[in-house]
């Protein structure tokens, strides 16, 4: 594989019992994360009935008047949960709001664990029938699915293969519903606005339900654009920057971005959901002694994930410092 490709690798096999396809699963998906920082994953557990469920009642909610769904933004919550309006996310050093507006589900602790206290309740649009229930869903899929990638990224990286269980378990994972809205009002976009400027991703990994419409990009090593176009039934995999600063750029969390369709497409919408998987906020970050030696010297300095994801919502405006 070309260090610019982005490997496709089957979910399925990492499960298998025959242990070369696991292990081959493991090189491909962790060869392809050091190159690119991003893979694609096929039958990674989220159904296409489920699939189909989750755009229908994103595209109920965004089509929403606005005065009903800013109901459901709270901006004490820093964008942790519900709604965030068009023109309130900026990508880390640009002053300028990307094109869309998204609504976040959040980690639902069910036990006595006492991390719940840290977590806001999830905020439910009543107007939507099934948003609740088909939101969940996907949140507990991508969570379990996620997960087991992560063991993945431990057995390559020569770690135990449940390093990160406990470090995620109940860990502040968001999925978003994401709209790109349509450029139907030119003169209400900010000059030099895009749908999603460039950025790296905060958390350990991201799990991507592939867009309505194309338009994802990654950048290579070299510096190059190439598209990232999955499938209907594939998901985009991607290192975000706490995994990044684990294994001190051993995996690069990648720049990535959603381009402006040309004028043509203006009135078209994109929807797409990621799912950014984080972990509790006790994890240490500070860089494994196995990826640091004289050749590549310790970049980043101790951290835990909550100081990083701190840092970062402020940087993106959606927390006060």
């Amino acid at each position: 594989m070309h260090k610019d490709e982005i490997a496709v690798v089957n979910y399925l096999d990492f499960l298998s019992e025959d242990k070369k396809v696991r292990n081959s699963f493991i090189e491909d998906f962790g060869n392809s994360f050091s190159n690119m920082g991003f893979a694609i994953v096929k039958n990674h557990g989220v159904s296409e009935a489920l699939r189909k469920k989750l755009f229908l009642v994103s595209k109920a909610f965004f089509e929403l008047p606005n005065d009903i769904k800013q109901q459901y933004e709270n901006l004490a919550l820093s964008g942790q949960r519900g709604y965030i309006a068009k023109n309130r996310e900026s990508a880390k050093g640009r002053n300028i709001p990307d094109i869309k507006e998204f609504y976040h589900i959040g980690q639902t602790v069910k036990d006595n664990d006492p991390i719940k206290a840290q977590y806001p309740d999830n905020i439910w649009p009543k107007e939507v029938a099934d948003f609740e229930s088909v939101g969940l869903e996907v949140y507990e899929t991508f969570e379990q699915t996620g997960i087991q990638l992560l063991k993945a990224v431990a057995l390559y990286l020569g770690l135990e293969e449940d390093y990160f269980q406990q470090k995620v378990h109940h860990g502040n994972s968001i999925l978003r519903l994401l709209h790109y809205y349509p450029m139907d009002n030119i003169k209400d976009i900010p000059a030099g606005a895009v749908r999603a400027a460039a950025h790296g991703d905060i958390n350990l990994i991201t799990l991507l339900m592939g867009g309505s419409a194309e338009g994802l990009q990654a950048q290579t090593l070299g510096g190059a654009w190439v598209p990232v176009s999955p499938k209907a039934d594939e998901i985009v995999v991607n290192i975000g920057d706490m995994l990044a600063r684990l294994t001190n750029n051993r995996f690069r969390s990648t720049q990535h971005r959603v381009i402006t369709p040309k004028e043509s497409s203006w009135l078209t919408p994109r929807y797409s959901a990621p799912f950014f998987l984080h972990p509790r906020s006790e994890m240490d970050l500070t860089c494994l002694s196995t990826c640091i030696d004289e050749n590549n010297p310790k970049s980043y300095e101790d951290m835990t994930a909550g100081e990083f994801l701190t840092e970062r919502l402020i940087e993106l405006g959606l927390k006060k410092g």
